[in-house]
């Protein structure tokens, strides 16, 4: 009888055992997955959709797409286009002269081509600036993706810096990642987050904290990543949320510089960048 009960027991036991489900394996790293893809001539694509968030409104601000083309050490070049979220009859009546012209523009897309750091700005803002029969300004150390960028994601995964360092304070969440990064430190980790953002953050900007969450494949490869900071970090108000998804990781990719239409310098002769003056207020209101 002993026998039969222990046969039993045994054979229940295999049974219950065989019917778990199996524990969800946490997921892979990032860091390691991500290396992996920095092949010359390989990149990723993506999409994204920047929130503004103030008081119980949520507004999207600017939508973006591009592609990163990939080096073996980070990113090589990349071709970015983004778009405020306006049309012409949101502005209504425009005020005159060169502030009623640049606000017209940004009503339309830019397209920033990055090869190396010197980028090739066109559309938008660019298009009232350029000298007549010139579509591209040339700018050395220019920005990752003009007036939008500064709107957009301001963690890039495929920069493996960032992403080692985002990890640091990582915990598992949910198919990847979650964690909070300090401005300053994601500054001082981030070429691209110092060519993107036109103005470096103040002192009090960068103690402030960037939460954020990644979703990465099977692979490890991030997928999607949300982020939400103060609004003040970029010099607005409310709260940011930049919500990018990213696609076609290890796919072939060939970026190219224009090679016609190219100027570098503006209609009226200045070539630097930082003397720019954008009323974003206006599109705000």
């Amino acid at each position: 009888m002993k026998r039969i009960l222990t046969g039993v027991a045994l054979a229940t036991t295999a049974a219950l055992v065989t019917a778990t489900p199996a524990l969800a394996a946490a997921p892979k790293d990032p860091v390691v997955a991500v290396k992996k893809q920095l092949r010359p001539g390989k990149g990723v694509k993506f999409t994204e959709r920047t929130t503004i968030i103030d008081g119980g409104a949520r507004e999207v601000f600017v939508r973006r797409s591009g592609t990163l083309q990939f080096s073996k050490s980070g990113i090589a070049a990349s071709d970015i286009t983004g778009k405020f979220n306006i049309s012409l009859s949101d502005l209504g009546e425009l005020p005159e002269g060169e502030t009623g012209e640049l606000l017209k523009a940004m009503a339309a897309k830019e397209r920033t081509i990055r090869i190396g750091t010197t980028s090739y700005l066109s559309g938008g803002i660019w298009s009232s600036m350029l000298p007549e029969g010139e579509t591209w300004f040339k700018a050395a150390k220019g920005p990752t993706g003009g007036v939008t960028g500064m709107f957009g994601q301001p963690l890039n995964l495929a920069e493996p810096a960032t992403i080692k360092t985002l990890m640091k304070g990582a915990k598992p969440a949910g198919g990847g990642f979650a964690g909070k990064t300090k401005v300053g430190d994601l500054w001082n980790a981030s070429a691209w987050l110092r060519a993107t953002w036109l103005d470096a953050p103040s002192a009090k900007a960068k103690k402030s904290s960037i939460s954020w969450r990644i979703t990465v494949n099977s692979a490890g490869v991030p997928t999607r990543l949300v982020t939400t900071f103060p609004g003040s970090v970029i010099g607005g108000e409310g709260t940011v949320s930049v919500d990018t998804s990213y696609t076609g990781w290890g796919g072939s990719v060939s970026i190219k510089a224009p090679k016609n239409e190219v100027a570098d310098k503006f209609e009226n002769g200045e070539d630097d960048l930082s003397n720019l003056n954008i009323p974003l207020g206006s599109l705000a209101g």
